[in-house]
């Protein structure tokens, strides 16, 4: 069969749970409201000339949030392009998940199937689409960026597979841009994916290609232009998190969220949150892990037992990582507390299983491929057929994601550390006087710039209703003056002074130097890329 036609199974498959999303409205989620609001956020400083949007204005009761510069922006890039296109922001949205799904499985069948064959890459694809975590992830979480994620694990594969079996450099363009779209997906999701790169890379260089120092270097190198690229995105979030509540709000998270082993065979299916949260492998996950280990002792190919071993270690070692017998390590290694929860660790067990079994039916005879290809998608159809639809549908209009929203679209982990988790209401003004008698009248308000004309009977201290953030400056009459922005009393808002008079003021966001050098160091990404 032609890959064109494998690949239309593989879509009329993906649409299958898909269906559901064709109902009027937005899917009741956990998160999928305020992926919605934070994307009409991102959406409108887009469309004020803002190619990298970094502050959400109508957030936190309008008092602004940062959320922008420290949450995957690939998803929020996509769904802005479908809005900028006429879709409404819900059903932008929407067609982010589905496209990320359909594409997901696409991806893994081309690296599947590109390294153990058409049939195996189906079952791959299959097992890697229909894991009760990817329903998880679509129908009850709403989480967005794990979902994107899951395009570009296998795609980052397929790149370096390419690249060692044909000594191509061109393939090094498909390993950068998927390291940069994994990086702009997900934080967590990347950052625990870049072990089994690595691993996979070991494997490539010693079974798949004979060009091995050309490979390592030219391997290393294109990874090395994906993070680049994605600079402008995981620099400033990464050093700039420090001004953030994030190590305040996140400390000890995973406590509490382990899961109990018999979770892992079966958990009825529902919506709810934490401990409720479906974690089940699935029946066919479980059906080809079995078929893995009986795989593992009875092939006397060395190189089936060199793919199967490292991935059913991998897979043993995510599982334990997520039960409570692991709760010293989470202590004692610090960078796992980075996950924020030991159950986003089924994101690694889905492409492990997944590999696992395009692993298995390479293996056995080509007579028996197709029937046991078969019962993998039967049991992945049948067994998680109830969990194809959302919970219910919400449906709102578009004003309420687009104007003043009252949270912060996160848990407050990225409320700037001077100021509180979450404001509490809605300022009376966006400038005040704190001290003297003032008339202020707003000129004009951009997500980014506010200016004002100010007159000042005497000397008076103003508070702009705004959290500060490294980039926020005021300008008094074009000249830059001393901003305070940790007063107890205005926690967080910027304070300064103006002299008496009529004064126009200027309130902007800037971006800081390391902004700067990120956003050089992604044009510089970019250029390397196509040359």
């Amino acid at each position: 069969m032609k890959t064109r036609w494998w690949l239309f199974v593989i879509i009329v498959f993906s649409l299958l749970p898909l269906w559901d999303l064709l109902h009027t409205g937005l899917p009741v989620t956990h998160d999928g409201q305020d992926h919605v609001t934070r994307i009409a956020n991102f959406y409108q400083s887009l469309s004020e000339g803002h190619i990298v949007p970094r502050w959400a204005g109508n957030l936190n009761w309008g008092y602004g949030h940062p959320i922008l510069m420290f949450l995957y922006p690939l998803p929020s890039y996509v769904a802005s392009f479908f809005h900028f296109v006429g879709f409404s922001f819900v059903d932008a949205t929407k067609l982010v998940f589905a496209a990320a799904y359909i594409i997901s499985m696409i991806a893994m069948f081309v690296w599947a199937g590109s390294q153990w064959g058409s049939i195996a890459g189906l079952a791959a694809s299959v097992l890697y689409g229909f894991a009760p975590y990817r329903f998880v992830d679509l129908y009850v979480r709403g989480a967005i960026g794990e979902h994107v994620a899951f395009v570009f694990l296998p795609l980052v594969l397929w790149g370096l597979l390419k690249l060692a079996r044909s000594g191509n450099r061109r393939w090094g363009m498909v390993v950068a841009a998927s390291t940069a779209g994994l990086l702009l997906s997900h934080n967590a999701i990347s950052l625990m994916f870049f072990p089994v790169i690595f691993l996979y890379g070991v494997y490539l260089n010693f079974f798949e290609t004979t060009q091995r120092r050309w490979f390592i270097v030219f391997g290393v190198w294109s990874i090395a232009i994906g993070f680049m690229l994605a600079s402008f995105f995981w620099v400033p979030a990464f050093f700039e998190g420090k001004y953030t509540l994030r190590d305040i709000v996140t400390r000890g998270d995973f406590s509490d969220r382990f899961v109990p082993i018999q979770k892992f065979f079966f958990t009825p299916w529902n919506y709810g949150g934490g401990n409720e949260l479906p974690k089940e492998l699935g029946m066919a996950q479980w059906f080809v892990i079995m078929a893995s280990a009986v795989t593992f002792f009875r092939s006397k190919k060395n190189v089936i037992r060199w793919m199967i071993g490292p991935l059913f270690i991998s897979l043993a070692l995510s599982i334990f990582l997520m039960i409570g017998w692991s709760s010293g390590i989470w202590q004692q290694v610090t960078i796992l507390q980075k996950f924020q929860f030991p159950w986003r660790l089924l994101t690694l067990t889905v492409f492990f299983v997944s590999a696992l079994g395009g692993v298995v039916v390479s293996s056995v005879r080509k007579t028996s491929r197709i029937m046991f290809c078969g019962i993998v998608l039967l049991a992945s159809f049948a067994f998680t057929f109830p969990m194809w639809h959302a919970q219910a549908y919400s449906i709102k209009p578009e004003s309420y994601y687009t104007s003043v929203y009252e949270g912060t679209t996160d848990t407050g982990e990225s409320s700037p550390i001077w100021s509180v988790r979450f404001m509490e209401a809605r300022s009376k003004a966006a400038l005040e006087a704190v001290e003297g008698l003032v008339t202020v009248t707003e000129l004009s308000r951009s997500t980014t710039r506010h200016r004002y004309r100010v007159i000042a009977s005497q000397k008076a201290k103003l508070v702009e209703n705004t959290l500060y953030f490294p980039g926020w400056e005021v300008a008094v009459d074009g000249k830059p003056v001393f901003v305070e922005f940790q007063n107890p009393e205005w926690r967080g808002l910027m304070t300064f002074e103006v002299p008496a008079g009529e004064h126009q003021v200027e309130v902007r966001f800037q971006e800081t130097k390391l902004r700067k050098a990120a956003n050089a160091i992604s044009v510089v990404g970019a250029i390397l890329l196509i040359l």
